[in-house]
């Protein structure tokens, strides 16, 4: 009860003080349910000195003593406990801890479409998944596909995933069961694993959970589309045919395959049943996209210098090599560079001399 009024208070700052980031509570899930469910995970980190798990946070022993060092080491090691309580103090009582500004708590939301959204996340399940990223809080998020803004559709889904780094997958079956997969770089369309161990699948409810890599393999990530030979529809962790959890390209259809648990990420079941009937899912950017191709060299043309004896011309960049004019090809000595001043001389003389 502690961890779920503590949780409670710190969503309820975020949205008085104003800093949610981008996020519209209003347009996601119930916070009531997320609190819980955070409340319920962070206790389950809980464990006496002996190994058995505590189901209350405070629960006292035949003895009427509670387990000080359970205690004292489940707050050393799940620090959201200290920091959800130096935001209580900070921006609730308005009182400094550090002399520093009190800790974000959520990571900036940009890009995307509330209007006619109802998110499958909710605020205390973000302030959950999002440490677990690579780029923590950094990276903002952003909504690129979810099926009731673009329909069910694999081969826009997978647009979705293709050009836009990392992506979160967030899964509701049509039981209630809500799921995913962190994918750690953009999907390829192959018939061949990708990704690597920064990879995890987890689920929301009924349980907050996140599984990581065991190393056993590195069928981290699969994306398959239109062959005749292999599985076609996306697939993370475990083997062909069975997937720690898959979603077939006819969309709308799945598994979770785990006896007893997924071989690459140590998970269970994620589905309420194995094969499984999709209700909804939305797909996060929760990255830095990817660079455009061939951006290096692009960047800004420099000063023009009139030519010589035919007219053209040619842009002069910092180190004093000629660059090519937009929309004209690069030949030679790297990005952006066509002949050396001397060359250019060399070639003006020739056009003079046939003429």
């Amino acid at each position: 009860q502690f961890l779920e009024d503590l949780i409670s208070s710190v969503v309820q700052i975020l949205v008085l003080r104003e800093r949610l980031r981008g996020w519209k509570p209003e347009k996601m899930g119930e916070i009531s349910p997320g609190v819980k469910l955070l409340a319920e995970q962070m206790c389950s980190e809980l464990k006496t000195t002996g190994g058995l798990l505590i189901t209350r946070a405070v629960s006292p022993s035949e003895t009427g003593e509670s387990d000080i060092s359970c205690l004292e080491d489940w707050i050393f090691r799940i620090s959201q406990v200290s920091l959800y309580l130096e935001i209580l103090v900070t921006e609730g009582l308005n009182v400094s801890l550090s002399g520093r500004p009190a800790p974000d708590l959520l990571p900036p939301c940009r890009e995307t479409p509330w209007d006619g959204l109802r998110c499958l996340l909710d605020i205390p399940t973000v302030m959950f998944l999002a440490p677990q990223l690579p780029d923590g809080l950094a990276a903002p998020w952003r909504l690129v596909f979810s099926t009731r803004l673009h329909g069910e559709s694999f081969t826009r889904m997978v647009a979705g995933l293709s050009r836009h780094g990392p992506t979160l997958l967030l899964i509701k079956d049509t039981k209630g069961h809500v799921f995913g997969g962190f994918a750690s770089h953009a999907w390829e369309l192959k018939p061949q694993f990708q990704g690597d161990s920064r990879c995890f699948l987890f689920t929301v409810s009924p349980k907050l959970r996140v599984f990581s890599t065991t190393g056993y393999n590195d069928h981290f990530m699969y994306l398959n589309q239109h062959q005749q030979t292999m599985p076609n529809g996306l697939g993370m962790g475990g083997q062909h045919d069975y997937f720690g959890l898959w979603l077939d390209s006819d969309f709308g259809r799945g598994h979770s395959r785990a006896r007893p648990t997924c071989t690459t990420y140590g998970s269970p079941q994620l589905s309420a049943e194995e094969d499984f009937s999709l209700d909804s899912m939305e797909v996060w950017a929760v990255g830095k996209p990817p660079e455009p191709e061939d951006v290096r060299g692009r960047g800004s043309w420099q000063k023009e210098r009139p030519g010589h004896g035919s007219g053209s011309s040619g842009h002069y960049g910092d180190d004093g090599e000629v660059s090519a004019q937009p929309g004209t090809p690069r030949t030679g000595g790297g990005p952006g560079r066509v002949r050396k001043p001397w060359k250019i001389r060399k070639l003006v003389c020739r056009h003079r001399f046939v003429s």
